[in-house]
This record gives C-alpha cells, structure tokens and sequence, in this order.
C-alpha cells in the first residue's frame, strides 16, 4: 500500500470518527431536571433572565442554581450544561445563551404531578408529558 493510500485511509478514519461523534453530540438528550417545581421555576426565571438580557435576573438565577445544586437538587450535568448557558449570556452572547437554554428546556421531560397547576404556558411547561 502506497504512503498516498495510508494518508488517504487515515483521513477518512477521521472524518468518520468526526461526524460520528458529530450525530452522537446531537441526538443525545440532555440532562434531565429533578421533579422539584422550584428548581423548574429557576430555570425558566433563568429563561426570563436571558432573553430579557437582565443581568441582575441572571446573577439572582445563577445564584439560586447554585444553592441547589451544593444541596444536591441540582444534578451534575444539568448545572454544568446551565453554567454554561450563563458564562455565555455574560459574554455577550444572549441571543446564543438563549438558544441553548431552549434546546435544554424542550429536552425535558418532566411528569406531571399531583398537585402542579400548569395553568400559564411558559418555556418550562411548554411539553410536559401527559
């Protein structure tokens, strides 16, 4: 096999290695939210926050996000992915920041409970599950 076919090879291995990782990055789901209505009603105030590009809202959501999740209501992954929703909102890039915190939204999906109102359609409650 020729030095021209090895580097050809190779570079095919890498492209499909790239646009598998690529499919799998984007059809994953995304971490879910525990079944807590205040942790829901953070998030979607972190939903206000950024669309509104309010930067007190923005600093009072991180803040509560937090606290739950140095109580353990707030899981590992579902704090990173919202971290990085608002280190992108404080950069600058609001319209970004609001695109993702959307995308993580929709890919809840959160069960009603007994007890849940769900009379005002905002972002969070926009597909809860029957």
């Amino acid at each position: 096999m020729s030095v021209r076919s090895r580097i050809g090879l190779a570079i095919l291995g890498v492209l499909i290695v790239a646009a598998t990782a690529r499919v799998w990055l984007a059809y994953r789901s995304p971490p879910q939210l525990p079944a807590d209505s205040e942790v829901y009603k953070s998030v979607d105030a972190l939903f206000t926050a950024v669309t509104s590009r309010d930067e007190e809202r923005l600093a009072a959501c991180e803040q509560r996000l937090k606290n739950y999740h140095s109580r353990a209501l707030l899981p590992d992954r579902a704090w990173r992915q919202l971290s990085g929703v608002i280190t992108t909102a404080r950069a600058g890039h609001w319209n970004t920041a609001a695109h993702r915190l959307y995308d993580f939204i929709q890919g809840q999906r959160r069960q009603s409970r007994p007890g849940d109102t769900g009379s005002s359609l905002t972002a969070m409650n926009a597909r809860q599950t029957p």
